[in-house]
This record gives C-alpha cells, sequence and structure tokens, in this order.
C-alpha cells in the first residue's frame, strides 16, 4: 500500500514527540492522528507542509508543525516538506515566487543580488517585500494544492492498483481450483 512506501522514509514518532522544539504544543503533540498514515492525514500533511515551505521566515519546521496539530495533518511529513525549501534551493524558490509577486502586481522587477544575512535583509527588504511576499502567499497555496492533488491522486492509483492486483490473484486461484 501506499503507507507502506511512505513509513519507509519517516523517522520513529518516538524521537520526534521528544524533540525539544516541539515540547510547546504539550500534550497535543501526542494525538494518534498526527501520526497515521491515512489518505486524510497525508494529504493534509502536503497541504500544510508546502504552504509553510513557502512562508519566509526561519522557524518553518515549527509552523509546519502547529499547522499540522491544527488540521490534524501527519506532523512527520508537514515538517519533511518544509525541507523543500533549504539553503540550496532558496534562492531559486524565493526569487521565483518574487517574480510572481511582481507579475501579479504588474511592477517592474528590480534587479538584486540575493544574499542571506541581516544586512542585506535590513536594506533592500523594503523594496520588494510586497511582491516578494504576495508571490510567496500565491506559490505556497499552488503547491500546497497541487501536492495535495498528487498525494490523493498517487494514493488513489496505488490502491486500485493494489486492488486489481487481488481481484486477478483470486481469479487466478479460482481458474486453478476448477482444472
Amino acid at each position: 500500500m501506499a503507507r507502506k512506501i511512505i513509513k519507509r522514509y519517516l523517522p520513529d514518532p518516538d524521537s520526534i514527540k521528544d524533540n525539544r522544539f516541539l515540547k510547546v504544543f504539550g500534550k497535543l503533540i501526542h494525538d494518534p492522528q498526527l501520526w497515521h498514515l491515512t489518505r486524510f492525514s497525508v494529504g493534509h500533511a502536503f497541504l500544510v507542509g508546502l504552504f509553510c515551505a513557502f512562508i519566509p521566515v526561519p522557524f518553518q519546521m515549527l509552523l509546519a508543525a502547529g499547522g499540522a496539530v491544527i488540521f490534524r495533518a501527519n506532523i512527520a511529513i508537514s515538517v519533511a516538506l518544509v525541507w523543500v525549501t533549504n539553503p540550496l534551493t532558496m534562492p531559486f524558490i524565493f526569487g521565483f515566487a518574487y517574480l510572481v509577486g511582481v507579475w501579479t502586481l504588474r511592477e517592474e522587477s528590480t534587479e538584486f543580488q540575493f544574499e542571506l544575512s541581516w544586512d542585506w535583509l535590513s536594506s533592500n527588504l523594503s523594496a520588494i517585500w510586497e511582491p516578494f511576499l504576495l508571490g510567496c502567499l500565491i506559490c505556497g497555496t499552488v503547491a500546497a494544492l497541487l501536492g495535495y492533488a498528487g498525494i490523493r491522486l498517487f494514493w488513489r492509483l496505488h490502491v486500485l492498483s493494489a486492488w486489481q492486483e487481488r481481484v486477478k490473484r483470486r481469479e487466478k486461484i479460482a481458474a486453478d481450483e476448477d482444472k
């Protein structure tokens, strides 16, 4: 099943529950729904995790965990999906989000060289914040919806495939018994 494929790559829930940053959620983190792999929990984890990946703040994983608790999504998948925006992909993803924001607002883009430093943020963010944040919102929403639809479709196709395999196996057994 799809559950077996996903479970292979997830860490142990107990190791995540003991994380010092997740202690802020208290007993809420022990809700079994946050750790089960169902169509509902995995689909919502993709919604939460991919949306939070496009929020340009340093504590995205904590936001994804909070969103998982609120929407009863799988917490491990939500937190893992935040790493779509990592130090290697961040300039490309956030640069694209800025261009989407510029295009949406019909503004003219300004040339800048991105640096991950406080000096760069304090001097350049005032000029680009509006299209940048709008682009992040649009890209995050689109990525979350596509991820949700994609994982639900994957899950559905995987279940249908497994069901068809069982039907074929049963037909073969019935044909062998008739001989």
